[in-house]
């Protein structure tokens, strides 16, 4: 049986301050993405789900009598602090069973090779980013390589310790960006927790040539997953990066207690609503693009 150390509120309080003082820092990463990466104390969300991520690139921990479930990397450089955020909570790394990726970026699967070989868990991987992390992401931003143990597609299921994960597939972002969902009771009742992977169409994502990893077009990639999105219960939002489900602002109200923060269906309506409305933004800039340069 996996078991928690089971610290009193002074040791909590020392490790707390241990953290801060011995966390490494991010001196390696562009500056840009080092503003993403800033150590942060890491803290329970809900039951047996924690955060132990940065200020802005999440990981999650699932902590279960038999081993730990971690969803998310970071950078190569955010493994250390997510192994530290892990300790200071109480929990091993070593106990770490099953890793789970939201998607094959450098800001969410770069730390995932250290921390597979730290842990010896399984990686799990959808099917479409498993090429992406066997071949290491893309320039300019290539991250460590590291190969699935499993690989599923939409609506398969991760379980352990009675905790049950389901992948729901939401492409676009990168061919298999994965959406996680599970049921969790949270202020005396079930609820469905909703881990967004990422609906961002970046300006330097080329959304209308053809691309073998999308068999219907990226476009029609997107369309599918804001679909997807739509129909899927959303009560308590979390997602890849912080700024999606306003990590700060609802980690300051939690300590605070009462009605737990993080149940904003709302919030994750909004959010989707935004990033449909930049798709669609997106998509015209670069028809009129393509336009523009076909008349010269």
């Amino acid at each position: 049986m996996i078991r928690r150390t089971r610290l009193p509120l002074f040791a909590i309080s020392v490790a707390a301050l241990v953290f801060a003082v011995t966390t490494p820092a991010p001196a390696e990463l562009p500056e840009a993405f080092q503003r993403w990466n800033e150590p942060i104390e890491p803290f329970g969300i809900a039951g047996n789900l924690y955060y132990v991520g940065t200020n802005e690139i999440t990981a999650f921990l699932f902590a279960t009598p038999e081993g730990h479930i971690l969803l998310d990397g970071g950078f190569e450089e955010t493994a250390p602090l997510i192994r530290t955020s892990i300790e200071a909570l109480g929990f091993s790394p070593a106990d770490v069973r099953i890793l789970l990726n939201s998607h094959a970026h450098v800001d969410h699967a770069g730390g995932l090779a250290l921390l597979k070989k730290w842990t010896g868990a399984d990686l799990v991987s959808s099917r479409g980013d498993k090429p992406l992390l066997e071949a290491g992401g893309e320039e300019p931003y290539p991250f460590p390589p590291v190969s699935p143990d499993r690989v599923i597609d939409d609506g398969e299921t991760v379980e352990l310790g009675r905790t049950l994960l389901t992948a729901r597939i939401t492409a676009g972002h990168t061919p298999g960006c994965t959406t996680w969902t599970t049921q969790m009771e949270v202020d005396g009742k079930e609820r469905t927790v909703v881990f967004l992977c990422s609906v961002n169409a970046l300006p330097e994502m080329d959304l209308l040539s053809p691309n073998p990893a999308y068999q219907e077009g990226r476009i029609r990639a997107f369309e599918r997953s804001f679909e997807l999105l739509d129909e899927l219960p959303c009560e308590l939002f979390l997602g890849a990066h912080g700024s999606f489900f306003l990590l700060s602002e609802k980690r300051e109200q939690l300590r605070s207690g009462g009605y737990n923060p993080f149940l904003d269906p709302e919030l994750c309506r909004r959010h989707l609503e935004a990033k449909k409305t930049r798709f669609e933004e997106e998509v015209a800039r670069q028809r009129a693009a393509q336009e523009e340069r076909g008349d010269r």
